[in-house]
């Protein structure tokens, strides 16, 4: 996040070494326009970051800060010089209208920053649901079906996360209730190595919870997820269920080699 203060130290570092009296003389000759001042602030705000990123440091190190915001004086067409006498005469004659310069500055790279984080969205797409079934299941069901069993292809590499938000009563009677999940290869979907997940066991208050379970697939590989939503130890019997589960969903992200 973009922050006042770091623009104000930045611009203090500039300036500290040279910098005069309150009594001192300062009039408005030679000054640097404003528009080309909030310029140079912004380069000098984003310099600031990069040289402070260690990949950017071992390429081009040694950085020396100083010299680095002196060229960004000399491609705006002005000197170290000009600067210091141009923040000097905003802090000590105008600190008002400096804060407003600062407030531009900020605009312009907030805009950036937004600008920058639309362009990751667009590489980087937020996943579509890939939950095959309903997004809502409630027991007791007045529809009769109780199955709760999924069975998911995961065909490409990556993270996959299955996620819902689950009710669970005081007055259901399903003994160690919790979701459950295996991983098996789809070309020997019955007979393959299955791999279990961890179960995760529900919390039987009436209050709604959010459960969630990650998937990985490897890279050149494909993969079935398979398991039960409302997994519980009871034998066939006549007992009572009482949960909801909604809001389910299967999101996707990629993940490099």
């Amino acid at each position: 996040m973009i922050r006042f203060t770091s623009l104000i130290l930045i611009t203090l570092s500039l300036i500290i070494s040279s910098c005069e009296s309150r009594r001192s003389k300062i009039d408005r000759k030679h000054l640097i326009p404003e528009n080309d001042l909030v310029s140079i602030l912004t380069d000098i705000y984003i310099t600031d970051g990069l040289i402070g990123m260690p990949r950017i440091v071992m390429k081009y190190a040694p950085l020396d800060s100083i010299s680095t915001y002196n060229r960004i004086f000399e491609k705006h067409g002005y000197t170290k010089e000009m600067m210091d006498k141009t923040m000097k005469y905003y802090f000590i004659k105008n600190p008002k209208k400096l804060i407003k310069i600062y407030d531009k500055v900020l605009g312009i790279l907030s805009e950036m920053e937004s600008r920058v984080r639309k362009e990751i969205q667009k590489s980087n797409p937020v996943p579509d649901n890939l939950w095959p079934g309903h997004e809502l299941y409630s027991f007791p069901d007045p529809a009769g079906s109780d199955s709760v069993f999924f069975d998911l292809p995961l065909t490409k590499p990556g993270a996959y996360t299955l996620s819902a938000k689950v009710t669970l009563y005081p007055d259901d009677q399903s003994l160690n209730p919790r979701l459950t999940a295996f991983t098996c290869h789809p070309d020997s979907i019955e007979t393959g190595k299955r791999k279990y997940m961890n179960p995760i066991c529900y919390l039987k208050d009436g209050h709604e919870h959010k459960y969630s379970v990650t998937f990985s697939v490897p890279y050149k590989t494909t993969l079935h997820v398979r398991g039960s939503l409302y997994e519980f130890d009871n034998n066939p019997a006549d007992w009572e269920k009482h949960i909801v589960i909604r809001n389910i969903s299967v999101t996707y992200s990629m993940v490099t080699k």
